[in-house]
């Protein structure tokens, strides 16, 4: 049905999903790197098991030694290829797609994604069908138990920050949701180390999927009932590949994804001992304006990127940000590592929720109160097209306005983001005001555009 390259790497429907496509871009990816090692790691999905063997065999039989971590989340294959000496890595997964997907996430030296440029060279050996020739085979290396140094990894971030956890108040019951996949061993271990309580839900680590695997509200009924049932102070819920977050308060409603990058900014104002030259955010264009108001509101400096986790990235080693993120439940805390990573995220969720004495409900409560609406159709006609009459509709209406990802208005009263999506034929649209009849508003005008 589907088979979508982009800046996000590759996704595809399983109807789509060819040994030839898979060989064709380890081939390719293996051509454009420098010599090295090579990171691989799945996040469980069934077909990630066929597709782990082919791209291992195919980078052994170009030369390339590997590095494989078996079922892992992706920032942990993000953090072993920063701090090994990798050339690049491999995380087989298709993030927050349906169980019909899998793909590729593709990783440089640094342990991040890919860039434009860096991926219009590698797409150029992938078009052009290059591929490396070698009179030797590699050899590939098993890591054990990878979440160990994961988990050692973000213990010395929180030291580096000067955050400190209590280990004398009570334990946080935690109650997780990893859907089966690569969360399902990690997030407990993790927890387990914050002096946390846990209840295992969906952390089978097979990879069949339970319910929808993107943490949307509407997904997670089962997480919320069991934080009810089991009296929990916190559910926790993770995407496939365990680097978006999203929390259920222990009233046992949803927070909402937004809220996590928000929650995360708090703590390192309330519980971190930093610089003030540290003080920065980089955030991207679809992301809710608390964390902002809550930066500049101690003076931080905000940085607004396109959409992907790589020009968050860029922007924050640009201006030296000490934490950064997406609404869709993505934290980067550069102490740790470049990626969006939930296991960091949980880190200072709890370390907020232990210096506070506060219950997660009570910690929402505190975040700047503002109105969003998100949505989505499918779009197979011109963007450029729907971009354009969007930006006379609104004209005279907006202070400023970007076009670097789709059309960003920014209004006295809030803002709205239209934009193609990177990994589907999706045309998504996201609207915040600080009241919910403005935002209801600028809905309504922006739908009647999509009807024409």
């Amino acid at each position: 049905m589907a088979c979508i390259r982009s800046i996000s790497g590759l996704r595809v429907t399983n109807d789509e999903l060819t040994q030839e496509l898979i060989i064709s871009y380890a081939h390719a990816f293996a051509s454009y790197l420098t010599p090295g090692p090579i990171v691989i790691g799945r996040d469980g999905r069934p077909s990630g098991i066929w597709m782990e063997e082919v791209i291992i065999d195919s980078l052994l039989a170009c030369g390339r030694d590997v590095i494989s971590l078996g079922i892992a989340p992706t920032p942990t294959i993000q953090l072993e290829t920063e701090h090994s000496n990798a050339i690049g890595g491999i995380s087989i997964t298709a993030s927050h797609n349906p169980a019909e997907w899998n793909g590729m996430k593709f990783l440089n030296a640094g342990g991040v994604f890919l860039n434009a440029q860096e991926n219009q060279e590698f797409w150029s050996y992938l078009d052009h069908h290059v591929s490396l020739d070698s009179v030797a085979k590699g050899h590939c290396i098993t890591i054990e138990q990878p979440q160990e140094k994961h988990i050692a990894t973000i213990h010395k971030a929180l030291v580096t920050l000067g955050i400190d956890i209590p280990h004398h108040t009570k334990p946080i019951v935690a109650v997780i949701d990893a859907v089966n996949a690569s969360g399902s061993t990690f997030v407990p271990a993790l927890l387990e180390s914050l002096d946390c309580d846990c209840i295992p839900l969906y952390c089978d680590n097979n990879g069949e999927f339970p319910h929808i695997p993107e943490p949307l509200t509407q997904n997670l009924t089962d997480l919320m009932s069991a934080v009810i049932q089991n009296s929990a102070d916190i559910g926790i819920a993770v995407d496939p590949d365990a680097d978006r977050l999203v929390l259920i308060d222990e009233c046992g409603h949803a927070i909402g994804e937004e809220k996590t990058i928000a929650l995360c900014t708090m703590a390192i104002v309330e519980c971190a001992d930093i610089q003030h030259d540290k003080q920065g955010i980089a955030i991207n264009m679809s992301t809710s304006s608390m964390s902002e108001i809550l930066a500049l509101a101690h003076h931080w400096n905000v940085y607004r990127t396109p959409v992907g986790e790589i020009n968050v990235v860029e922007a924050m080693k640009k201006h030296d940000c000490i934490i950064g993120g997406e609404g869709s439940g993505g934290v980067i805390l550069p102490a740790c590592h470049y990626g969006r990573d939930s296991l960091v995220g949980i880190s200072l969720i709890i370390a907020l929720m232990k210096s506070t004495g506060e219950t997660l409900s009570q910690l929402a409560d505190m975040l700047p109160q503002t109105s969003m609406i998100k949505g989505k159709m499918t779009w197979f006609g011109s963007s450029d097209e729907i971009f354009q009459r969007i930006e006379r509709h609104f004209a005279g209406q907006f202070i400023h306005i970007r076009k670097d990802d789709g059309i960003w208005m920014q209004f006295p009263d809030g803002w709205m983001h239209v934009r193609m999506s990177n990994t589907e034929p999706i045309l998504r649209y996201i609207i915040e005001s600080s009241e919910e009849e403005i935002m209801q508003s600028y809905l309504q005008s922006l739908l009647s555009q999509f009807q024409e």
